[in-house]
């Protein structure tokens, strides 16, 4: 019975569902040829339809299951009556076989703030670079990320491990400037991986792929940042901002990270004691 389970495994239970219609969708928008692209705000900052058909699935369906949550989606998305074809009402029953955190299990569905990403890495799904796409769902409880769910569309490459002893940044292949490259230099990188979407970079961490995401500019968001962080947390990896902060991901706070990212699996110090000053003193918290 659902009801024997706390609100935050059953959350999570939903969230592994509904990040999977929402990779069915991106994947058939695709297929279909019609991408339906608009700029937001630059030729780098594009929109598709599967950003908001994704959106519109993925908040409407945690919307409907847990009326009372907190949903904060990427996309600004005018209200109106969704196709009941969007609608994602399973979850995954392997998630409700695990026990909850016990010092979770008396949160209140209101309580919970959900930050989504519907489709992590557009720039790059536009230009057929689709190992980059992730759908990304974070979960949110007095301002830490919680819980996450990160979903790739395209899953379909092979793993290998970093070399050992290398120093290899992963960093952004759209949003690059002086600053972001300063920082990156900084690091005596043996390597620099420049691709798209924050979840994808997570993953090429949690992967033995690259040593260290650096990212100093504002440009990336809470939906961007929470999912990945839980989950890089889990296997012993840390995320923050260029200072060395903690993100904060109540409702409140503004959806701009607007002190950077800088995102481990090991190793964090580091990194953080290479961010030079000029680039602290640019980028404020």
């Amino acid at each position: 019975m659902a009801s024997s389970h706390t609100v935050l495994m059953r959350l999570v239970a939903s969230a592994y569902s509904v990040a999977q219609k929402a990779g069915t969708i991106i994947r058939r928008v695709l297929a279909e040829g019609d991408l339906g692209i608009v700029e937001k705000t630059c030729p780098t900052d594009l929109q598709t339809k599967a950003d908001r058909l994704a959106q519109m699935s993925v908040c409407s369906s945690l919307a409907r299951k847990f009326p009372k949550l907190t949903i904060i989606g990427e996309e600004d998305l005018p209200s109106e009556e969704v196709d009941q074809e969007l609608i994602e009402d399973g979850q995954w029953e392997e998630i409700l076989k695990q026990p909850c955190p016990s010092q979770y299990s008396a949160i209140k569905e209101e309580d919970l703030v959900v930050w989504v990403d519907p489709l992590d890495g557009t720039k790059e799904y536009t230009e057929g670079l689709l190992d980059n796409v992730t759908v990304l769902i974070g979960i949110a409880y007095e301002g830490r990320a919680i819980a996450g769910v990160i979903n790739q569309p395209y899953y379909n490459y092979q793993l290998k491990e970093a070399p050992a002893g290398k120093h290899i940044i992963t960093t952004t292949r759209s949003h690059g400037s002086k600053l972001v490259m300063d920082c990156v230099a900084a690091m005596n990188p043996d390597d620099v991986l420049r691709v798209g979407g924050a979840g994808n970079k997570i993953i090429q961490l949690i992967e033995g792929k690259a040593s260290a995401y650096v990212f100093a500019s504002p440009g990336c968001k809470k939906w961007d940042t929470c999912a990945p962080e839980v989950i890089l947390h889990a296997v012993g990896g840390k995320l923050t901002d260029i200072h060395g902060n903690a993100l904060q991901y109540n409702k409140e706070v503004k959806h701009m990270n607007s002190a950077g990212v800088l995102a481990t699996l090991r190793n964090h110090n580091y990194y953080a004691s290479r961010v030079p000053e000029s680039v602290k003193s640019a980028l404020v918290p």
